[in-house]
């Protein structure tokens, strides 16, 4: 018993080393320095007296589908125009174009209610459908995509009762990497109203909202190790270029008016770090850009909040922007630049560290596929052996392979226990990024889980003691001169091989992912 114990803390401690060294540690920085609203009224001032403001719902919304030609296709989109009391488009008025983020295609499915208000208040809205045949999970091209947003704009341009030189661009999420690009490369865009904007590399993204995710969870401390190995890693297939495109070299480029826009209920953007970014950034050429930012109460992503039993734009969202932008210039640059709720972000979003020796995803897929396949070759190739003796070789006088005493029963322990825990390590994680993405807290699956996966692999480390203490048993007893033998004839020796290399593949796996961390 005493061996065995020493034998196990001792794997323990050697694979909680491996998962140490193997990769980066995570370890985020704590914003000390928060941003200060001026005031909690995110109300737009600067607004010259007499000027022609309308208030959203003040006039009726016509909807027209359009067709916008792009270089090599076409795309559907909803003009959506504020009509006079004859029912004729108004004369002269400031248009926007809408930029997709990411998850969003449809122009009859995006953005209808801000769309639909800010065409009641005035401004003739298009909202282009996205193209989506250069739009993958792993290929994207955010210069090229302001490319083809920039046909929505020079559409719009032409259309009767747009003021061309008032037209501005609306992005929101992923859509604020392609917006400052569009104003960069056509500086006559009007203005730019950037929407729960990150502003940093989506990489860097990624892993500040999964840390904000997973706090917001509640998971224990050991899971924040994958964030870098999993955001860090060159992901499995290539492509992914995109998750280090940096936006802030476009951002100093901007010549109109900024418009930042946040909700404090946002846990996935760098809300404070977003909008120092953007007023720094802009002010690079000594020539900056006016920078307005507004942060509204309780509004998620979307600017969106709870109202009337559904999430609906914050009341004061579209009141402001309409605001903002028919009051143009004077309300680009009025006081106070910052207003609104008290943002809280916890953590900077920063560089994202880089796995060392299994940063690439291949190698970390394939070393999870070939240990799950050598697991399964050696008792595979045992068992045809069998069949074919007993079936095929009826009377044959070939001994049958055998381990030695004991080593079987370990032998299987390992291998199950390692692929037990590797497939209980995916179900706990699934089941937190459901939570995470719910907003949701469940102390049960999230602390308890974790419990469950640490207890398989500790399971799993006494099997692999076992299994040493058998073998070295056994060697003694050949030593002794008894004829005892780890495995004899080849298919048990293949099994035995087979089963440790696999067992190992997905412990260093385990280990790498955590799972045996004991706060080394």
């Amino acid at each position: 018993m005493f061996r065995t114990i020493a034998t196990t803390a001792a794997i323990l401690v050697g694979l909680a080393l491996t998962g140490a060294v193997a990769g980066p540690q995570w370890d985020p920085v704590p914003v000390t320095d928060h941003l200060v609203p001026a005031t909690d009224d995110t109300a737009i001032g600067g607004v010259a007296p007499g000027a022609d403001i309308g208030e959203v719902g003040e006039f009726e919304v016509r909807e027209t589908a359009v067709t916008i030609p792009l270089d090599g296709t076409v795309v559907g989109g909803l003009l959506r125009q504020p009509l006079g009391d004859e029912g004729d488009p108004l004369a002269d008025r400031p248009g926007v174009v809408y930029v997709h983020g990411a998850g969003t295609g449809k122009a009859a499915e995006a953005f209808t209610e801000s769309a639909t208000a800010l065409a009641s208040a005035g401004v003739v809205t298009l909202v282009p459908d996205k193209r989506l045949d250069t739009y993958t999970t792993r290929d994207r091209d955010y210069v090229a995509m302001a490319a083809d947003y920039q046909h929505s704009v020079d559409l719009l341009r032409t259309i009767d009762g747009v003021d061309p030189e008032q037209v501005g661009v609306y992005g929101e999420s992923e859509g604020t990497w392609i917006v400052p690009v569009m104003q960069a490369q056509d500086p006559t865009i009007a203005y730019t109203v950037l929407v729960s904007a990150p502003v940093v590399p989506p990489r860097q993204q990624a892993a500040f909202a999964v840390d904000s995710y997973l706090r917001n969870t509640g998971v224990p401390q050991q899971v924040f190790r994958a964030i870098p190995r999993a955001v860090g890693m060159q992901l499995p297939g290539g492509g992914f270029e995109y998750a280090d495109f940096d936006v802030r070299p476009w951002l100093e480029q901007q010549t109109a008016p900024v418009l930042v826009v946040y909700g404090t209920a946002d846990p996935s953007m760098p809300v404070e770090q977003g909008a120092r970014q953007v007023i720094a950034d802009t002010a690079v050429n000594g020539d900056d850009a006016p920078v307005t930012v507004r942060y509204y109460a309780g509004a998620n992503h979307g600017i969106n909040v709870p109202l009337d039993g559904g999430m609906h734009l914050h009341p004061d969202f579209a009141r402001d922007v309409t605001t903002w932008i028919q009051g143009m210039p004077g309300t680009a640059d009025a006081a106070p630049r910052v207003a609104g709720d008290t943002p809280n972000q916890l953590y900077v979003a920063s560089a994202v560290p880089q796995p060392r020796w299994w940063g690439n995803g291949d190698i970390v897929v394939g070393a999870v596929i070939a240990g799950a396949a050598l697991l399964l070759v050696g008792p595979l190739v045992w068992g045809v052996h069998a069949l074919v003796r007993r079936v095929v070789l009826r009377r044959s006088s070939i001994a049958a392979p055998r381990l030695a005493r004991g080593l079987r029963s370990s032998l299987l322990g390992l291998g199950v226990g390692s692929v037990a825990t590797m497939v209980a390590l995916v179900v706990y994680l699934l089941a937190v990024a459901r939570l995470a993405l719910d907003y949701q807290r469940d102390d049960l699956v999230v602390q308890g889980g974790w419990i469950v996966v640490r207890l398989l692999g500790v399971a799993t480390a006494v099997a692999a003691a076992l299994v040493i203490r058998r073998v070295a048993d056994a060697r003694a007893e050949r030593r002794a001169g008894t004829d005892v033998a780890v495995a004899r004839g080849w298919p048990a020796v293949l099994t035995f091989w087979c089963t440790l290399a696999g067992s190992l593949a997905l412990l260093g796996t385990l280990a790498y992912w955590g799972v045996y961390q004991l706060g080394i």
